[in-house]
């Protein structure tokens, strides 16, 4: 019989289509939302060290010594106290 596309696979052709198209679509949707910042479920993710983390490090580096690593440890304690 000419003329004939088959016996229903043109349903079953465009369900395929559509799932094909979709899939790409929600993964570059699920991936934009993902790596934007401030998007998700609240959950933050470290950006770098912290200023107390560097201030660890300079002491362990002997950049400063122990007496002004006290007092700026201190300061910072103290802000982020104040903050709260």
């Amino acid at each position: 019989m000419m003329g004939w596309y088959g016996s229903g696979m043109a349903a079953f052709g465009m369900l395929a289509m559509g799932v094909f198209w979709l899939a790409p679509f929600a993964l570059i949707i699920w991936l934009v939302m993902r790596l934007l910042p401030g998007s998700g479920d609240g959950e933050r993710r470290p950006m770098g060290y912290s200023a107390l983390e560097i201030l660890d490090r300079r002491l362990a580096n002997g950049e400063i010594d122990l007496e002004t690593w006290q007092a700026q440890r201190g300061a910072l304690v103290a802000a982020q106290r104040d903050r709260k």
